[in-house]
């Protein structure tokens, strides 16, 4: 992903409401999600377009709704997050791009493909699974109950930090770093 600009805001935290705002309204979260997609930045009209069909469901999107959301875009979500720092909007030219403000909402934005599972969901489904097995070993039910609780538990709990330390070295970018630089 091409590095977003330097926005003059960078030393100035945004306020958690203004990030709560940003992130309450899906047009606004969804601009974001497709400008992280598309290398932080793109032409008003092709972000209306992919809005649509995301907030649709269909490709193309009707022509009336691209039309909406290009408009609403256009005149209030892009202009919003342009005077909060999180993206560069030039109105004439029709051109976005994210700033490096970016980085303080998506902090809060789990971005999960369209048929992937969200961390949260991963670390549940773990969980569940590590219980159904330990009561699988209790209650003797042949094949795993041979494994021992102590191997299960401890396959469990690596299993675990392996994932857990496979996230944060991926959003070393948005959490960790960031906050040691501070």
């Amino acid at each position: 992903m091409q590095q977003p600009v330097d926005s003059p805001e960078a030393n100035d935290a945004l306020d958690e409401g203004d990030i709560h705002d940003v992130l309450g309204n899906d047009r606004r979260r969804l601009a974001i999600e497709v400008l992280r997609e598309r290398d932080g930045t793109g032409a008003v009209r092709d972000l209306a377009e992919v809005v649509a069909a995301r907030e649709t469901g269909e490709s193309p999107p009707p022509r009336d709704k691209r039309q909406s959301v290009y408009v609403s875009l256009h005149q209030t979500h892009l202009p919003k997050l342009d005077d909060l720092g999180i993206v560069e909007y030039d109105a004439d030219s029709k051109a976005v791009r994210l700033r490096d403000r970016v980085k303080e909402v998506e902090v809060y934005m789990e971005v999960v493909p369209q048929y992937g599972l969200s961390w949260g969901e991963f670390y549940f489904g773990l969980g569940v699974l590590g219980v159904l097995s330990i009561i699988a070993v209790l209650i003797g039910v042949p094949g795993i109950s041979g494994v021992g609780m102590s191997l299960l538990a401890g396959t469990f709990f690596l299993v675990l930090m392996a994932a857990a330390a496979y996230q944060v070295y991926s959003q070393q970018d948005r959490i960790v770093f960031q906050r040691l630089l501070e």
